[in-house]
């Protein structure tokens, strides 16, 4: 299990916290030292069963010096986007060894992981 990790962000604080007390075996990345490739976030896309503007902190003060918000919902665009500026991506993002993956932002999600 890999966890796209931000240390200054409190939900992948939580995150990790919740991991370690379940036991559950996992590797942080630290995804703004290393950023996903534009193939490992079309994967985890894929993963998620979302699209790229549904993992896009569009609040942060990046997104909106960049007009993300207006941008044309575009695949590539928004996925390059993500690559170029990995901050923006919403965090934490848990993907399992399985295939499957998630935003796990909340309590009920982080139950879902640690269960298996």
């Amino acid at each position: 299990m890999e966890v796209w990790f931000n240390p200054s962000c409190s939900k992948c604080r939580i995150a990790r916290d919740q991991l370690d007390e379940a036991g559950v075996e996992y590797t942080l990345r630290r995804y703004l030292d290393q950023p996903p490739t534009e193939a490992e976030l079309r994967a985890a896309l894929a993963a998620l069963g979302r699209e790229p503007w549904d993992i896009t902190r569009t609040s942060d003060p990046l997104a909106r010096e960049l007009g993300v918000r207006e941008l044309p919902r575009d695949r590539d665009t928004w996925i390059r986007l993500l690559v170029a500026h990995p901050k923006l991506i919403q965090r934490p993002i848990v993907l399992s060894d399985d295939g499957r993956a998630w935003v796990a932002r909340d309590d009920e999600t982080l139950r879902e992981i640690t269960a298996g």
